[in-house]
């Protein structure tokens, strides 16, 4: 069933709010099993007639299904409303866009802020461990809810691009095309290291009560505001941080440097300061600190050549799928070695594979900003695929 449609006729392109419930739920891949489960979801444009031209969107770590139209809780445009719409490169005039919140997330799919049926109370930190296995099958049920027997494309930028690799290597037969944009089949030991650093600064606050913050009205927030501050950084260059910020003080402290023994010495000195603490402030007012911590970790489990006896090739031996795997030159949390990895399992698998890497000084998040090739690279395959998948001109169910 649905809950909370509300079809929005705000600037940019027409979407639908939904959440689809399976009282069934699912099993994950621990062993555990999810009843009911919840997927929340945006849709954009409209679905043909043949439903063939469904594009799948997925969303990175702490992104979620508001695609291209205002967050309703920061009231900011969409993560990639720049990507998504009429006569954009994901062009909504001709493509049907499904993006959902994550599994374990905290927009409305199943998560830990999800009742536990066995406890009747929100499972907290005793949310079961998921995979990126479990986020795709979960998406698997909603684009079975919706009636798409074949997506046309699966799009997603770092871990997004790890669900897109994920739904080619689990459900082959059901994705034309997929377009992993900086991103990597493996999360690599100083990925890892990050995030655990992030995850023991939320442990560290004294706000954190094993998990169960919620139950003592209170939340991690300096801790898992540190941890934003330290994975903000991995999103960025040192080109862009000294482009950006470069050595500048703050206007109000630029007047004299305070004494060693004053009480202000590690104040709001730096701009570059300012603008993580507000990063990290801003982050707490919208996410939860048990789906972060449960979301890097399937982040930190991913590995597809791991499961396949250490050959990446393996799990894209009977694929079909087109693919364009992009990379950005200073992305250094997902670098291009990683891409170039990934398009020789593919030509070893013998796929359909086409490789672009992007002169960029923006770091990893250049997927998110304008970056014209990008968007050149994103329309171009798009619409080939298009032409080759033989798409007719969208006429509404």
């Amino acid at each position: 069933m649905d809950r909370s449609v509300s079809p929005s006729v705000e600037e940019g392109p027409v979407y639908t709010h939904q959440t689809m419930c399976l009282e069934e739920g699912m099993a994950l891949e621990c062993g555990a099993h999810l009843a009911p489960l919840e997927v929340a979801y945006c849709t954009y444009g409209t679905l043909s007639a043949a439903r063939d031209n469904a594009i799948l969107v997925c969303h990175a770590l702490t992104g979620d299904q508001y695609l291209a139209e205002p967050n309703p809780l920061t009231g900011k445009p969409g993560w990639w409303s720049r990507m998504v719409g009429p006569g954009l490169p994901i062009d909504t005039d001709r493509f049907f866009v499904i993006c959902p919140n994550v599994l374990g997330g905290c927009m409305g799919s199943t998560g830990p802020r999800s009742i536990c049926a066995q406890t009747g109370k929100a499972w907290d930190s005793e949310f079961p461990p998921i995979t990126m296995h479990d986020i795709v099958a979960s998406q698997v049920r909603l684009v079975d809810y919706l009636g798409i027997n074949r997506l046309f494309a699966v799009v997603g930028g770092s871990m997004g691009g790890m669900q897109a690799l994920t739904w080619v290597a689990d459900y082959p037969e059901r994705v034309f095309a997929a377009l992993p944009i900086a991103t990597s089949p493996f999360h690599s030991a100083q990925n890892i290291a990050f995030n655990e650093v992030s995850r023991q600064a939320i442990f560290a606050d004294p706000h954190w009560h094993d998990g169960h913050y919620r139950d003592f009205g209170a939340i991690p927030a300096r801790g898992l505001g540190v941890a934003r501050m330290m994975a903000h950084i991995t999103y960025l260059s040192e080109e862009a941080l000294s482009r950006k910020f470069g050595r500048r003080v703050r206007k109000e402290a630029a007047t004299a440097v305070p004494a060693a023994s004053s009480p202000s010495l590690f104040g709001e000195m730096f701009e570059v300061e300012s603008y993580l603490r507000h990063q990290g402030s801003t982050f707490v007012r919208r996410f939860d600190a048990n789906s972060y911590l449960t979301i890097t970790r399937a982040m930190d489990y991913f590995d597809l050549a791991a499961e396949h006896d250490g050959d990446l090739s393996a799990p894209f031996g009977k694929c079909e799928t087109r693919f364009c795997v992009v990379s950005f030159s200073s992305d250094w949390l997902f670098p291009t070695s990683q891409s170039r990895l990934l398009v020789r399992a593919l030509n070893k698998a013998g796929a359909n594979v086409s490789f672009v890497e992007i002169e960029s000084d923006r770091g990893h998040d250049a997927f998110l900003l304008d970056e014209p090739d990008l968007d050149r690279t994103v329309r171009g395959f798009l619409n080939g695929a298009a032409e080759h998948a033989g798409l007719a001109k969208v006429e509404a169910l």
